[in-house]
């Protein structure tokens, strides 16, 4: 089956999943109901869409499957600054009661995080995987414990704001937060089209890439650019899903067979959609809100990520 009838196949599925959730059980509330489902299914969108995009084009210019924006510590960054400022400054505080300004606040800090933190990695270049894990890692578990240590010492009623930003929530959404993020995407994804041609050509390798004459330096900062505004607009929007761009890059790997962006991009903006939308209808429909759609994904990609921590190991 060609990849043109495999994506066809998949924006029906995707389509349908919307369609379900939109319309299920609506039982004539067009008024009430309706307005706030597509406005969930908008952010279900922005989030599938910036979190597929940006952990392709970050596999592609680190050359493997594994490691991912989230992974590198950036949702871990996240909970730390609303720890800080709701410690610092109470959950009282313009930056936390003006959620356009919490939310352009925490996009910039994760911005400034991810270009220092990408420069001192990959200015030498050639870094193994696992080094750039073990970063990762180390970083993430470093906000984190700070984050833990300030939630122990801040009031209990305060503290419960913090643990509702712990979880990625489609259930609670700011209308302006979502035509906030929907302005930012468009203007970088229109800046962004016009350089996914040489994502093809990256995947050859630096040496490769340069010699085919492409521009790999100021190409692969710019990349980095995008993917920190994408990956910290997810987290600022929705919460921190930690595995779930693992899960449809490499799904969207294994599925189309080809190392064409515009191809693998696209089937894992579409399988996201179907996983979020059709993940948080079962969420729901079937489980009645018990569990939520962000400890479910985590679970399947910590399972996952573990699988293909050990694939790659048997390979080398």
């Amino acid at each position: 089956m060609r990849n043109s009838m495999k994506l066809a196949i998949l924006a029906i599925v995707a389509a349908g999943c919307c369609a379900l959730y939109l319309f299920h059980e609506l039982n004539g509330s067009f008024d009430y109901a309706l307005p706030r489902r597509v406005l969930k299914v908008l952010a279900m969108v922005i989030t599938g869409f910036t979190i597929a995009y940006s952990t392709v084009v970050f596999q592609t210019i680190t050359h493997n499957r594994i490691l991912t924006p989230s992974i590198m510590g950036l949702d871990s960054l996240y909970l730390l600054l609303q720890t800080v400022i709701i410690f610092f400054l109470g959950s009282g505080h313009t930056i936390i009661v003006n959620k356009q300004l919490n939310f352009l606040i925490s996009v910039a800090v994760m911005i400034v995080f991810a270009l220092l933190l990408y420069k001192f990695l990959f200015k030498k270049g050639g870094q193994q995987i696992y080094f750039l894990l073990l970063i990762g890692i180390i970083v993430g578990t470093f906000f984190s414990s700070i984050s833990t240590f300030f939630q122990v010492l801040i009031d209990p009623n305060e503290f419960q704001i913090v643990q509702d930003r712990m979880f990625a929530s489609f259930n609670n959404i700011n209308s302006d937060l979502v035509w906030l993020a929907v302005g930012i995407v468009g203007m970088v994804t229109v800046y962004a089209w016009r350089y996914l041609r040489y994502l093809d050509v990256l995947s050859l390798g630096r040496e490769v890439a340069i010699n085919l004459g492409v521009p790999y330096d100021s190409i692969v900062k710019q990349m980095l650019i995008i993917v920190a505004i994408f990956i910290s607009i997810s987290t600022a929007l929705v919460g921190p899903i930690t595995f779930f761009g693992l899960i449809v890059a490499n799904l969207s790997y294994q599925f189309f067979k080809t190392y064409k962006h515009h191809v693998l991009i696209t089937g894992a903006v579409v399988m996201s959609i179907i996983a979020l939308v059709g993940g948080q209808w079962v969420v729901e429909r079937v489980f009645t809100f018990s569990t939520t759609l962000s400890v479910i994904i985590n679970f399947i990609g910590g399972v996952y990520f573990i699988y293909l921590l050990l694939k790659e190991r048997k390979a080398a």
